[in-house]
């Protein structure tokens, strides 16, 4: 196993910080009482000399020097509190996570860790090896609900603060749209919408094809209203499989008819078999719409890696139509996913942890290159920075209005916790195939899929 990379002060800001602890009394207060920019008064022990804490995270090169820019603003508003850059295994998610089971499992004082996903949190928050949050929430005055769009809870405990969010939506070639005659659609289209949308921007024939759009082969491109407008994509409320529902029917068959009655949409079996990008279709012109989401913001200014020359629009993600409607469907809530940030239960600086939690999902550092799950967090500053100077190549307006219109709004945590999600992953995978691929029934297929599921949460799954 690789040495962890650790990113450590040097010893002269050490000594400088310290120093500054007999001074840091009414000055520390003074910051700490903007909001956002920390956890509150919690006592870190500034007392006696500062304590040391550890900040897990998978940061490639990149991050790491902006996540390295926020911890130095951190200790300079708290110089009671030492922190050290701890990056496990640089730029993948997955590796990290065995690296931090493993610290976990060995007894190592786990501090404050940041996790890809909420399945990260519950996982082991399930476990024991995370500390609830609710007696720092109440201590500071805070209801978790009102701070963050995302608030994973195991037994009504709160195990994480969301750090990031990311956000779908889809982007259009606006040369495109009004060569086509088309306004960029706005809140409240609808699938059968996008369907008309993609029949009209389909142009030429052969190689020289532009398709309406293109759907890639990821879960999100076989159920998308699964996928953007329901709280788990595998299972409901109660713990049964959501594969039964009607968004599963219909999306299926909207697909199917995309690719062989309007031609609108690349053959799923082309995807496949020519191992296509998504962003290459886009910026290339052989798609004119792509769903994706907002780490795409940066590539319609980056010519160098994707040379074009139209504009690039946004829309938020279609909505079911009428009687495609999930179960338990919020009236057009958003999925919205991201980075939690947790503290681990084997922490001997709790205080300190929550306060460093605070501070790095709340502060609207320059140096945040990533949104915010912050509900009052300023992501136009944010927004900023991923378009960078130069706007020609963005419809600005629309992509505000995707992501900060008034209509906008993102639904909580799932109450379910699902564990065998790579298993429900493939029974989704195997039945879109199935369907898109051989002349089989959608009710055979979800019928099959249904109890295929059935079996794994009986066998796997608690809830």
């Amino acid at each position: 196993m690789k040495q962890m990379s650790k990113r450590k002060w040097s010893a002269a800001l050490t000594l400088l910080l310290t120093g500054a602890i007999a001074l840091s009394g009414c000055g520390s207060n003074s910051a700490n009482s903007q909001e956002g920019s920390n956890a509150g008064s919690a006592n870190t022990g500034s007392s006696s000399e500062p304590v040391s804490i550890k900040y897990y995270n998978w940061d490639n090169e990149a991050q790491t020097a902006a996540t390295d820019a926020m911890l130095a603003d951190f200790m300079k508003q708290n110089p009671d509190i030492m922190v050290e850059h701890v990056v496990l295994v640089p730029g993948d998610s997955v590796e990290m996570l065995k690296k931090l089971d493993f610290l976990i499992s060995s007894g190592e004082a786990v501090d404050v860790v940041a996790l890809p996903n909420l399945g990260a949190v519950y996982e082991r928050a399930t476990r024991g090896a995370l500390s609830p949050l609710n007696e720092f929430y109440k201590q500071e005055g805070l209801v978790p609900e009102d701070e963050y769009y995302v608030n994973p809870k195991v037994d009504d405990q709160y195990y994480g603060m969301q750090l990031t969010s990311s956000f779908n939506y889809v982007l259009l070639n606006k040369d495109a749209l009004d060569e086509a005659g088309l306004p960029v659609p706005t809140y409240g289209w609808t699938w059968d919408d996008y369907r008309d949308y993609a029949k009209k921007l389909t142009k030429g024939e052969g190689v020289d094809k532009r398709y309406g759009t293109y759907f890639h082969t990821w879960e999100l491109y076989m159920n998308a209203p699964a996928q953007t407008v329901m709280k788990d994509p595998f299972r409901y409320d109660d713990g049964s499989t959501i594969f039964s529902d009607p968004t599963y029917k219909y999306f299926f068959q909207l697909r199917k008819d995309m690719e062989i009655v309007d031609q609108s949409a690349k053959p799923y079996a082309d995807v496949l078999a020519a191992k296509l990008n998504y962003r290459t279709e886009f910026f290339n012109e052989e798609a004119a719409m792509v769903l994706t989401g907002s780490w795409t913001i940066p590539d319609s200014g980056n010519q160098e890696q994707y040379p074009h020359s139209f504009t690039t629009a946004y829309a938020p993600v279609p909505l079911p139509p009428a009687g495609a409607e999930p179960k338990n469907y919020e009236g057009g809530k958003y999925f919205t996913s991201g980075n939690q940030i947790v503290m681990g239960s084997t922490s001997k600086h709790k205080e300190a942890a929550f306060k460093l939690m605070r501070y790095m999902s709340t502060t609207d550092s320059e140096s945040r290159t990533e949104f915010s799950g912050w509900k009052k967090a300023d992501n136009q500053a944010v927004l900023d920075r991923l378009i960078g100077d130069d706007k020609t190549l963005y419809d600005v307006e629309s992509l505000q209005n995707t992501l900060f219109g008034d209509d906008i709004q993102y639904l909580d945590a799932s109450s379910v916790i699902t564990v065998s999600t790579s298993e429900l992953t493939k029974v989704i995978d195997d039945g879109f195939s199935k369907f898109m691929l051989s002349n089989a029934s959608i009710d055979d297929v979800q019928k099959w899929m249904v109890d295929e599921a059935t079996k794994i949460i009986n066998e796997k799954e608690s809830k």
